[in-house]
């Protein structure tokens, strides 16, 4: 095929023919007046070989009688000569065998197939156009030598008439190679000579919607199959061609929901990954159907868990693929919700509480983890109770004041809640009126923590909403988050003075606060989710300051000495220095008194 197309055709045969002819004119016809001659010689049988063809099919019982034949013709075609010099042989001696009137002329019938006849008439063709002798070069520029016996002939043609009709397919890649093996899976093929596909077969099923869309793209979608490889095939021109790799039937599978339990009420949202999910349309949590339902690609879909029994529950999706099914996926819970809040998330988020153990004794005080205060609109997070080491850590012992020893173990037997962030300008101006901060005015300060306030004012604000202060011991459990050293988040530097790009990751102070309050949760939170427990503004804790209670205070659940003229603030503001940002640090004032760095986070019961 010299044009590049997928399939024999009468053009083809027509180059073959005049290959004949440029075979001869290559020889010796180029310098003198024979050459010519052969030419029109070579073009006049060329001709009548087409018209054999034609009426073979045309005209098949004229063809299928017996015609006589010359002498010359007869023993061309018995003969089998393929060699120049028989041909001519033959040639010369035709004058001779045709002189003779008695020879009997023998007949033969045209009835063989269409190569035998196009092959016998190039055959006398050739033995008119060729010359005696052929050289190695003139039989190597004769492109239409497809047998390269040097010669262009019948037999060349006969090879071409015996491959006539469209190419078969060749196939060089498959996508995807996989798919469910519930079928259904568009696959993309890539090749050449893909006119003809006629079908397409995997494991040797047929696939559905095909589409040929060009010599090089056909595409398909899988039938149904079984796990593991399968042979891919394309059938054309009643040939079939092996894709070079096979496809692979996969399982339709679940393989995690995020988050993995809920409250037995329901609302939990879930996200559940998985193989060949797309178009699903129904989850099932516990056989019961989930709601807002989005299949979000192939791997993933959220839903909405409906209400369940507590324990655990089995997690099943539906769409186009059929059903897959997680068993025991999800785990219903009995979390209770305050009556004075609303619920945001049922159990800690693993990105946020980054412990497991953490997260386990907060999902086992049975109480929601994040909620709102409905009274002040403020954000809250639970922390379970657990035991500590309270007072000055080990890694900051020469800097520690002595007020923050001896060193103690505390355990705070109840879960509480407690402000995921410092009180805002806005929440205090919410309930109470108007906005004693100093750092007020810009566009941010609804959003900045409220100062200049002083702890007794702090007390008709959580009259007013049923908050509380924390106690200095739940303080600084919570600060900790079940860490040992000074600063959360991170270990301690020498002499507890840590490198300010580190610090300044947690906490506003005094080398990057730029001398004033920012907007809260702006830095990273600690193992519990809450922000700025350093820096920003000191907080104002419960308790009476004392500086010898340590000594003398109880294991669990300490609330501070019965009386005293100070009370306790922690954490350090935006005006401290890097060292005074420690979970041990202890600061006292009298409870009138205010500064525009002091302010305070909320705490609550269940």
């Amino acid at each position: 095929m010299s044009d590049g197309a997928q399939r024999f055709s009468a053009d083809d045969l027509r180059r073959v023919a005049r290959k004949l002819g440029e075979g001869d004119r290559h020889i010796d016809g180029v310098r003198n007046g024979r050459g010519r001659g052969r030419m029109w010689i070579t073009t006049a049988f060329a001709l009548c070989a087409v018209v054999l063809l034609v009426g073979y099919f045309a005209f098949p019982r004229f063809f299928l009688r017996e015609l006589p034949t010359s002498g010359f013709l007869k023993a061309q075609v018995f003969s089998g000569s393929t060699s120049p010099e028989g041909d001519l042989a033959i040639l010369g001696s035709s004058r001779d065998i045709h002189g003779e009137s008695k020879m009997k002329q023998s007949t033969i019938k045209f009835n063989s197939r269409l190569t035998s006849i196009a092959a016998s008439a190039v055959l006398a063709l050739s033995a008119i156009s060729l010359s005696p002798a052929i050289t190695p070069a003139a039989a190597q520029s004769c492109s239409g030598d497809n047998n390269n016996d040097g010669i262009v002939d019948g037999i060349d043609l006969a090879t071409v008439l015996g491959a006539w009709g469209l190419c078969p397919g060749v196939v060089t890649s498959v996508i995807p190679g996989h798919g469910s093996n519930l079928g259904g899976t568009q696959i993309t093929i890539n090749g050449t000579n893909l006119s003809g596909t006629t079908a397409v077969k995997i494991g040797g099923v047929n696939c559905t919607s095909l589409q040929v869309l060009s010599p090089t793209l056909v595409k398909a979608v899988t039938p149904p199959g079984t796990i593991g490889d399968a042979p891919i095939s394309i059938v054309s021109n009643n040939a079939t061609s092996l894709a070079p790799t096979p496809f692979t039937y996969v399982l339709q599978s679940i393989t995690s929901v995020s988050p993995n339990n809920g409250v037995y009420s329901g609302g939990t949202a879930i996200t559940i990954t998985g193989t060949f999910l797309s178009g699903a349309t129904i989850v099932k949590v516990g056989g019961v159907p989930a709601t807002n339902v989005v299949a979000v690609n192939s791997t993933t879909v959220t839903a909405v868990t409906p209400a369940g029994s507590v324990g655990a529950a089995s997690v099943e999706v539906t769409g186009a693929k059929g059903t897959a099914t997680a068993t025991n996926a999800f785990l219903y819970i009995a979390i209770v919700v305050p009556t004075w809040a609303t619920l945001l998330e049922a159990t800690p988020d693993p990105a946020v509480v980054t412990d497991a153990n953490l997260r386990a004794a907060i999902m086992a005080s049975g109480f929601a983890w994040r909620v709102r205060d409905n009274a002040a609109n403020i954000e809250m997070l639970l922390v379970p109770g657990g035991t500590f080491m309270m007072g000055c850590s080990a890694s900051t012992q020469n800097v520690c004041a002595s007020d923050e020893s001896p060193t103690h173990q505390v355990t705070l037997t109840q879960a509480f809640y407690m402000g995921r962030y410092e009180v805002t300008q806005a929440q205090w101006t919410a309930k109470m009126g108007s906005n004693p901060s100093s750092y007020s005015g810009s566009s941010d300060s609804p959003s900045r923590p409220v100062e200049q306030i002083s702890w007794n004012t702090i007390q008709d604000f959580n009259f007013a909403t049923g908050l509380r202060l924390p106690t200095e011991a739940e303080w600084e459990y919570a600060y900790r988050a079940h860490t040992t050293t000074a600063f959360h988040s991170y270990p301690a530097q020498p002499n507890g003075f840590n490198d300010d790009t580190l610090l300044g990751n947690i906490a506003w102070y005094r080398s990057n606060a730029g001398g004033q309050t920012h907007a809260v949760g702006g830095k990273l939170a600690n193992g519990l989710g809450l922000h700025d427990m350093s820096g920003n503004v000191w907080e104002w804790c419960q308790d009476w300051y004392s500086s010898t209670y340590y000594a003398s205070s109880p294991s669990e659940n300490p609330t501070g000495p019965t009386t005293g003229t100070t009370r306790l603030m922690r954490g350090s503001g935006w005006n401290d220095l890097s060292g005074n940002c420690r979970a041990s640090l202890r600061y006292y004032n009298p409870p009138n008194d205010f500064y525009n760095s002091i302010g305070f986070r909320v705490a609550r019961n269940p």
